[in-house]
């Protein structure tokens, strides 16, 4: 039973550099975790070296919403080096950029255009508790 409790628990980090947009991306990310029966665990990041010091301290996270344009480091960076530390979450870049590629190649696993909604969020939370579920059950 405990494991099907931890199997709904679902953790996520929002990285971008604009607190409205982290407000509104964690509102829509919790709107569409509810319509999952998931129970939401948020953290936020400003930034592509926030969102990297947050995992060096040991944070692991099953979804990573990764805004392209920030300050201090920039999402492309960002996620190249956590993916150069073997981070395994799945990384969602978040752009109004019409060029894609670069984020992709630095190890994206998806990418939406902004604005985001709940329904564009909730196609990457069945594809991660799908994904967490088959970690889980080969632990």
């Amino acid at each position: 039973m405990a494991d099907q409790d931890q199997s709904n628990n679902f953790s996520v980090l929002i990285v971008d550099d604009d607190r409205i947009v982290r407000e509104t991306n964690r509102r829509f990310t919790a709107l569409a975790g509810t319509q999952k029966q998931l129970r939401m665990e948020f953290q936020e990041a400003e930034n592509g070296k926030e969102a990297v010091y947050l995992h060096l301290a040991g944070a692991s996270f099953d979804l990573i919403l990764m805004d392209f344009q920030m300050p201090i480091m920039n999402g492309i960076q960002a996620t190249q080096l956590l993916r150069q530390m073997g981070v395994k979450s799945r990384i969602v870049g978040v752009t109004s950029e019409s060029d894609q590629q670069a984020f992709f190649d630095a190890g994206l696993n998806n990418c939406i255009q902004k604005p985001l909604n709940p329904a564009k969020i909730a196609e990457f939370l069945i594809v991660s508790k799908k994904r967490k579920r088959i970690g889980t059950s080969q632990a």
